[in-house]
């Protein structure tokens, strides 16, 4: 709980329009996209500069107050549910596109800014920011650095952390820093901006991000394979990488998929397939021509039993919108919808679609299978009902064979989604004992009273799905 003094003392640092401490509130930033977690923050704050954030801070320093930062909200591992209360930071004020900087081919932002905005920012200046998570509609840049999200193009021009240049960080002892700069070489110390991308606010707010840009590619174009049977499908993903061909998109859909996603968006997909792959390339106009001319061979020399490439842009985009919908559509069939991504070498595709399989009927459970072929990233996906306790279970114990499978073929827990609470119970699987003290060693050292975002990353005693109320 918060004491009337202390919040008076964060009232007088937002004003009362930016503190809520209302149930109703604090139930709206309860819990985010993860199916069964949900727990009351205490109050609900939302600062409009890094000094109010650095002030917030000390304060919340002082009383071991927990502090969730978040963004849309669009978490999909428990990563900024409160389950141990405090107060969730929102940056609604701080959303603001600061710079675009042509000569430096930067962008700096506030944590604030939605994705989307950003990406259109850019392309106004002939420019290009390629991460593109699938919420990138409604999911912020901090949240994305915070998760280090990837995205559809992450096969040929990588994930956020290939884009954040410099951040400006609130510590948790108030302090304020910045790490990184427009620099291509920057070698002076630790690497303090990769190490908190992807830290998921438990070691520090973000309130500033410069970002690379590049220059927009000249044209892309988009192809449709499809297989009847999973084995070909992912040999075609290595065969084609294996001709020196790097895709900018790369993507599998099983056929479970590939109907509700149809049944969903309507545009015609070919529900009869095993397996789809969704292919871009973009570039020059000569490069792309000659990527894609091989690419269809290739997939027609690998049992694919149809190569179309889209004719127009609107079809292409029907095409994109169709694989970003996959979430949405399957979150129609049952009332819990449960997204993993277990991650595998891409070589092990084949080989981690039909664990999956087995998996979901050893355990007798429905799941769908769709993901970043390319980098290896698939996202198994269940639908089911968090009212039948007894399937619940059968649920967690698939998708704990799930990433032991995956870590078992060299693979990891988590492509993109994050660790957060829900993968916490896991994470030993990939680092090991010693991997876990190494990072509980900079937690520390940076937030010694653990009130940055506390309870994620780092395991409890068990996994646990639960509703928490205060």
């Amino acid at each position: 709980m918060i004491s009337s003094q202390v919040r008076s003392q964060l009232i007088e640092i937002v004003g009362s329009a930016n503190y809520d401490d209302s149930n109703a509130g604090r139930l709206v930033y309860s819990y985010d996209a993860t199916p069964q977690f949900q727990s009351m923050p205490d109050a609900v704050i939302a600062p409009r500069s890094k000094e109010e954030v650095s002030q917030i801070v000390k304060i919340c320093n002082t009383h071991r107050i927990p502090i969730v930062p978040r963004g849309s909200g669009t978490n999909l591992c428990a990563g900024t549910c409160p389950t141990e209360g405090g107060i969730v930071l929102l940056f609604k004020h701080m959303n603001q596109i600061l710079e675009i900087d042509e000569e430096n081919l930067t962008i700096t932002v506030q944590p604030g800014v939605i994705t989307l905005d950003l990406i259109h920012a850019a392309e106004e200046k002939g420019l290009f920011y390629p991460p593109d998570p699938s919420s990138m509609k409604i999911s912020t840049i901090g949240g994305n650095i915070n998760e280090n999200s990837g995205g559809l193009r992450g096969l040929k021009y990588g994930v956020t952390r290939d884009y954040v240049m410099a951040l400006e960080i609130v510590l948790a002892n108030g302090d304020i820093i910045r790490t990184g700069g427009k620099l291509a070489k920057d070698v002076a110390g630790y690497d303090l901006t990769r190490l908190f991308v992807g830290s998921e606010g438990t070691l520090g707010i973000i309130t500033e991000a410069t970002l690379k840009l590049i220059p927009a590619p000249e044209t892309k174009k988009t192809v449709l394979a499809l297989f009847q049977d999973i084995d070909s499908a992912a040999q075609t993903v290595s065969n084609i990488i294996a001709h020196k061909i790097i895709p900018a998109t790369l993507e599998f859909l099983d056929q479970p998929t590939i109907q509700v996603i149809e049944d969903f968006a309507k545009i015609g997909l070919p529900v009869h397939a095993k397996a789809v792959l969704l292919i871009e390339q973009d570039g020059t106009e000569e490069a792309v021509r000659r990527d894609i001319a091989v690419i269809e061979e290739i997939c027609k020399k690998g049992n694919a039993v149809s190569v179309q490439t889209a004719q127009t842009e609107s079809e292409a985009e029907n095409l994109r919108e169709a694989r970003r919908t996959a979430l949405s559509a399957l979150a129609r069939l049952k009332p819990t919808t449960i997204l993993e991504d277990a991650t595998v070498p891409r070589s092990e595709i084949a080989e981690m679609v039909k664990a999956i399989n087995t998996i979901a009927e050893k355990h007798q459970i429905s799941i769908c299978t769709f993901g970043h072929a390319g980098d290896g990233n698939l996202h198994p996906t269940c639908t089911t009902d968090v009212r039948n306790s007894e399937e619940m279970k059968r649920v967690e114990q698939a998708f704990e064979d799930i990433f032991k499978k995956a870590v078992e073929l060299g693979g990891t827990i988590t492509g993109e989604h994050g660790v957060g609470e829900m993968k916490a119970p896991y994470l030993e699987l990939k680092l090991g004992k010693a991997g876990i003290a190494a990072m509980k060693a900079v937690k520390q050292a940076l937030d010694p009273n653990s009130i940055m975002n506390p309870g994620k990353i780092f395991a409890k005693d068990s996994r646990k799905r639960v509703v928490v109320t205060k």
